[in-house]
């Protein structure tokens, strides 16, 4: 009986319930805002803009996207530089995160002519943030490929690798005196599943692709990556002395049971979504993750392929592609319940692949206004945990996304209840050892939300889009997440000590200060529970130790 109630207690302390004060948020971490151009630019043919794969959705495949929106004015960020640092300073946001727009840029996709009307808005924008005392963070793709180069192939033709190169090039040698920090692509492995599917960008892909076509895109990104970090590395980081990584997607996948199949089907969901593009880049071993590569060539063969579907990076590939991340990005949302499941078809598909089955219990898990997003602030801790143990070569992690799915309520508490559970989760997951240099807020301002058009919003600025002007309005998480950002706390009403903020990189190496939270004792009540709570406090002391044992 003895050793039961120990084993709840240390399975309690180590995260399924872990209440406790709150403590300060070390020093070194900043604080930001997040938006992709988009969502939220507008202005899709201002000047010599051209039309990219997002445009081409919204406007030749309207039936995808809910209410047939699209993003042709969004939030008109293009023509509110000033109003939107304003918010920005009001937030009291140590860096502000925002992509580029490769046709705004580029308007044929190439480099040998660039738009001097694209040149100038992202200067402006750039200006703007450093004279407030904000650190401009750059994502170079986040999802909108300029549609000329989409009848190219896209990201499944390897040409793209030189001609994305060609584009990073533009943006270091116009902007990289002031930008510091680069993130080459966010969450490559969305991008490649949508070369499997019919109801994504880019629109007009067959489904018939899929099993085929994630692997091609996943191969061009990676090595994309790879060349664009070894240009900065070599010709840009010596005068301009920034930093530059990428940012995966990564959602926590939660054992069903303690049996060995679902714990490794578990471990295989993360190393499919997560491991076919940090592999590569954040081990010593390199190369894809060998249960990725031995699943898909076991079913590469059952179907009849004389060679697997993934292909195959050479022994020098891997040494090129290898450590080319100054940082590990981590798009964050949510967690899911798996288990393994053996199916087969003659053929190929990316899902199947996987040999797994995940959902989210219905019932025990918190509801946001998206299916998919669940609140599971446990499911954070767990994920980063394992992140900086599978990825142990020393890598400081950046909270690229991280958000709340609404219907637009300006007084946000939910949003609130949701950003001080996820800080508190990222201080539990910094006592346990993982190094942590950002945390990114996702959204800034309500935009377009993709294929959910403008039903939801992530914001922590309201946008109203039915005003010509677009008008802007801070919400209840924007001055929440001020107050946190000077308190250092996510209860605010604590006066913790309050250092400068670092303006060059965070350190690598772990935080000083090794500090543990959980969310305040008033949200006990709607804290995410398991929903096998026997089962999960058996699986939070057994999963992570099975984890480090099963590599990839």
């Amino acid at each position: 009986m003895h050793s039961k109630c120990l084993l709840l207690v240390v399975t309690l302390t180590s995260g399924v319930l872990h209440l406790t004060e709150a403590v300060c948020i070390p020093d070194n971490i900043l604080f930001g805002v997040g938006s992709a151009s988009y969502q939220i630019e507008g202005a899709w043919n201002y000047g010599d803009k051209s039309e990219s794969i997002w445009d081409d959705l919204t406007h030749n495949y309207p039936e995808l996207v809910s209410a047939e929106a699209n993003g042709d004015v969004a939030a008109d960020s293009f023509n509110k530089i000033n109003e939107d640092v304003a918010q920005l300073q009001s937030i009291g946001v140590h860096f502000y995160q925002f992509s580029l727009s490769w046709s705004r840029l580029l308007p044929e996709g190439y480099s040998n002519n660039v738009s001097a009307v694209g040149l100038q808005y992202y200067n402006d924008l750039i200006d703007a943030l450093v004279a407030a005392d904000i650190i401009p963070m750059v994502v170079l793709y986040h999802w909108d490929l300029p549609t000329i180069l989409q009848k190219l192939g896209g990201w499944t033709n390897p040409e793209l690798i030189d001609i994305y190169t060609d584009y990073a090039r533009v943006a270091f040698e116009n902007f990289g005196d002031r930008v510091k920090y680069w993130i080459t692509f966010s969450s490559p492995s969305e991008v490649c599943k949508a070369y499997g599917a019919d109801n994504r960008a880019p629109a007009g892909v067959s489904s018939s692709q899929t099993g085929i076509g994630e692997y091609l895109c996943a191969n061009t990104i990676l090595k994309a990556h790879a060349r664009t970090y070894h240009l900065y590395n070599d010709t840009y980081r010596p005068d301009q002395n920034g930093t530059i990584g990428i940012a995966l997607f990564a959602n926590w996948y939660e054992p069903d049971t303690i049996s060995s199949v679902d714990i490794i089907a578990a471990i295989r969901a993360l190393h499919f979504e997560i491991g076919l593009y940090a592999n590569p880049i954040f081990t010593s071993a390199g190369d894809y993750p060998t249960m990725v590569k031995d699943t898909i060539r076991r079913r590469s063969a059952a179907e009849g392929f004389p060679y697997s579907r993934l292909p195959e990076l050479t022994a020098q590939e891997i040494e090129y592609i290898k450590f080319t991340s100054d940082f590990f990005g981590v798009n964050h949302y949510t967690t899911y319940m798996a288990a393994d499941r053996q199916m087969y078809s003659s053929d190929p598909e990316y899902f199947l692949d996987l040999e797994v089955t995940y959902w989210q219990p219905q019932l025990d898990w918190e509801d946001t206004a998206v299916d998919w997003v669940k609140v599971v602030p446990w499911g954070f801790r767990r994920l980063l945990v394992w992140l900086q143990r599978e990825y142990n070569y020393g890598p400081t992690f950046y909270i690229t996304e991280n958000g709340y799915p609404d219907y637009g309520e300006v007084d946000d508490d939910l949003r609130i209840s949701y950003i001080q559970r996820q800080v508190s989760a990222l201080q539990d997951a910094i006592a346990d050892g993982v190094s942590v240099g950002a945390y990114t807020y996702w959204n800034f301002l309500d935009g377009f939300e993709w294929l959910e058009g403008y039903n939801v919003t992530y914001g922590m600025v309201s946008v109203n889009m039915t005003d010509p002007n677009r008008s802007r309005t801070l919400k209840s998480s924007a001055r929440y997440y001020r107050d946190l950002i000077r308190s250092r706390s996510v209860e605010p009403d604590q006066n913790c000590n309050f250092t400068s903020v670092p303006t060059t990189p965070p350190p690598t190496d772990n935080p000083d200060e090794s500090t543990t939270s959980a969310p305040p004792s008033g949200l006990a009540s709607t804290f995410a529970m398991p929903h096998n709570l026997g089962v999960m406090l058996s699986i939070s002391t057994v999963t992570m130790v099975l984890f480090s044992l099963i590599r990839s």
